[in-house]
């Protein structure tokens, strides 16, 4: 899971998310098994429904691994070219004097063993079997095919059945007593017709495959242990259809040794099977689709069923078959992949989440080839891979993303006080903005404050009070909104609130100015018992450089701005107390908006903590009031040259006219009150009508 950035105003709304955040990824976990072990376990018609994914973990290393090349055994192709040239019927059996002449041959080349993939049940010419029967004596190593089929209904002689219930075609004798042994020319064959796995017969009692008994015959290792011929074993392809040494029969009949070289069948196992266009050749069709199709542009994509045969026997007599992990272990390997990942990836950023899929992914793959070509084992892999990790992932980036929405929810009910709408959509956008440190930045900083707060509230009762807060905070933060400023912190009846942070606003003067006068212009009245009291809100603008930023952590945000012009809009705000105003800014704050208000110079003042003097001015409103306040405004500031020039008398008469024409005006009466303290306690020689207030 990302990590949150969010306030801890909602903490135990966070809380609560994080414990569903979890209960996502035991969900998720626990789906993700189930996948596994459903596309693995569940069957539907005997056919498991993730067989396409099992069998894709077969089929695909085969067509990145380089090709091998065995050498132990030659196959005879029974195919169109030699029908052609031998002049042979494509619906009937080939004439069997030709088999008697190939074992001749071959006989004559060294040949270690034949074996038969073809049957040869019913008699023939009787000339010609007694001449391949002959033929089978003088060679002394040949394997003859036979089949078992279903029995379904009807009369079968019992003598036929086999111990697991089929029925047995063999040989006819003429031929089974010439050869060595007999075996099935059948094959495990897959829904997508390929042949994956070694079949060696139902039962023990059954005969075996021909590729057992050639194996046998010829004395390879794994025979010696014929209770052992059923253990579960998979084909390890050389490569694709071709990859073993082959020719056809007319090439070795009608060519002559001139074509071959001599030692072609020296010392090797010899299988003669049909192609499957070379028509009828006494053992059917048999065509299987190759695991090479999956990867490699071919046009050859099918086995012969004599070169799998060939295979199998190869695979035997080098002992490299391939094995497939036990059951339980597969499972395993299925639930710790879904744990891992399902669980896991929920931990984790969606970025993250997505490298790790794929880097599990490889990991997985990479394992299984490795496994593969070294110890010619393999797995179900494709399902963790294909399935399960995929189904992690978007389980993960679901799940993260319900969390973000949530949490951008909490955000924006935690910043709903503090921030307009546009700047809250700019923090959960941004959420970086929240992360702890703090730059300096220009601001303009507003502070307010509500006249005689304390004494209004003395002996309220807390319902009233609390309604009396909510009814002016609810009408005075939306004037900070409105014009995009940021309400930084709430302290009592007090509002902080800044612009230019955290985004650029060039016009942050105009901006700060227009929230004072929109909040000066509201009227909220006390609730309750005591609901004839106005509230009157106090207002100090200042702009200035601040330290604005996150002072909190990555659980606790604190947007904040610190510094000593955040502690001077302060001092603004309590100087109205003393000048019977409402909204004070200075000179900072004014050199960039004075055209679009109206404001009059109220004096420099040395304030308390401030060694300098501040320009401070009296604002008054938008510049549409600059017509109807004219006179006063005009009487008032030549009455305060004549103060700062200490012509107390001018002065005196200035702000006593000021008076005359607006009865209620504060800062004439303040200073009024100056003068009347400055001929008891004469200023300096180099006074210039500054005022200093060390108590605020």
């Amino acid at each position: 899971m990302s990590q949150n950035p969010y306030p801890v105003g909602s903490a135990r709304a966070i809380a609560k998310n994080l414990v569903a955040h979890r209960k996502a990824g035991l969900v998720i976990a626990v789906v993700t098994v189930l996948a596994g072990i459903l596309l693995l376990e569940l069957k539907v018609k005997d056919v498991s429904i993730g067989a396409g994914l099992v069998n894709l973990s077969y089929d695909l290393p085969f067509n990145l691994r380089k090709n091998i090349w065995p050498d132990e055994a030659v196959i005879v192709y029974l195919d169109d070219q030699s029908r052609v040239a031998l002049n042979q019927p494509s619906n009937a059996p080939w004439d069997r004097s030709l088999y008697a002449q190939l074992l001749e041959r071959l006989t004559a080349g060294g040949a270690k063993a034949v074996v038969f993939d073809v049957l040869f049940i019913d008699p023939g010419s009787p000339q010609a079997d007694q001449s391949l029967a002959k033929a089978m004596r003088g060679c002394g190593k040949i394997i003859l095919g036979a089949e078992l089929t279903t029995v379904e209904s009807g009369f079968i002689d019992p003598g036929d059945l086999t111990a697991s219930g089929h029925a047995l075609s063999r040989p006819a004798d003429i031929f089974l007593n010439s050869a060595a042994g007999m075996g099935l020319v059948m094959h495990t064959v897959d829904a997508d017709r390929a042949v994956r796995k070694h079949f060696h017969g139902f039962s023990l009692e059954d005969p075996p495959s021909i590729a057992w008994a050639a194996a046998e015959l010829i004395g390879a290792e794994v025979t010696r242990h014929p209770e052992q011929r059923l253990a579960p074993r998979w084909i390890n392809y050389y490569g694709p259809p071709g990859a073993i040494p082959n020719v056809s029969i007319s090439r070795v009949l009608l060519g002559g040794s001139a074509e071959l070289p001599p030692d072609f069948f020296r010392g090797k196992v010899v299988f003669v099977g049909a192609q499957p266009t070379a028509g009828f050749t006494g053992s059917g069709r048999d065509e299987f689709k190759s695991p090479y199709a999956r990867g490699r542009l071919t046009l050859n994509l099918s086995s012969p069923g004599v070169e799998i045969h060939t295979t199998i026997f190869l695979n035997l007599l080098r002992n490299d078959w391939l094995r497939r992990l036990p059951e339980p272990i597969e499972l395993a390997l299925l639930a710790l992949a879904g744990i891992l990942f399902g669980y896991g990836l929920t931990l984790v950023a969606s970025p993250a989440a997505v490298r790790i899929a794929l880097g599990g992914a490889v990991m997985i793959s990479t394992f299984a080839y490795v496994l593969f070509v070294y110890d010619r084992v393999w797995f179900a892999w494709a399902i963790p891979v294909m399935v399960q990790i995929p189904l992690a992932l978007f389980g993960s980036l679901v799940s993260n993303w319900l969390d973000l929405y949530v949490e951008k929810r909490l955000l924006e009910h935690s910043l709903s006080l503090h921030l307009s709408p546009k700047r809250i959509k700019q923090f959960v956008r941004h959420p970086e903005l929240l992360k702890p440190g703090a730059e300096k930045q220009m601001l303009s900083i507003m502070f307010t404050d509500i006249e005689n707060f304390t004494k209004l509230s003395e002996g309220m009762d807390p319902d009233d009070l609390a309604r009396a807060m909510n009814e002016y905070f609810g009408t005075t933060i939306p004037c900070v909104h409105q014009v995009e400023g940021t309400v930084i912190k709430l302290i009592g009846d007090a509002i902080l609130a800044v612009w230019n942070a955290p985004d650029p606003q060039p016009k942050h003067r105009e901006l700060a100015c227009t929230a004072a006068i929109l909040l000066n212009s509201k009227e909220v009245r006390f609730s309750g018992k005591q609901s004839a009291l106005k509230l009157r809100t106090r207002i100090g603008i200042h702009t200035g450089l601040a330290n604005v930023g996150n002072f909190g952590s990555t659980t606790r945000i604190d947007y904040t701005a610190i510094g000593e012009n955040v502690n001077l809009a302060s001092r603004l705000e309590g100087l109205n107390k003393y000048l019977g105003t409402d909204i004070l800014v200075t000179r900072e704050t004014l050199e960039g908006c004075s055209s679009e208000i109206v404001s009059r110079l109220a004096g420099n003042f040395r304030l308390k903590g401030f060694e300098k003097l501040v320009e401070v001015h009296d604002l008054l409103g938008r510049r549409d009031q600059a017509e109807v306040t004219k006179s006063w405004r005009d009487v008032f500031a030549g009455a305060l040259q004549e103060f700062q020039r200490n012509n107390l008398e001018a002065a005196e008469a200035g702000f006593r006219h000021t008076l005359e024409i607006r009865p209620d005006d504060g800062p004439a009466r303040f200073y009024l009150q100056q003068i009347a303290d400055l001929r008891i306690h004469p200023p300096p020689f180099d006074w210039r009508g500054e005022i200093e207030l060390k108590d605020k």
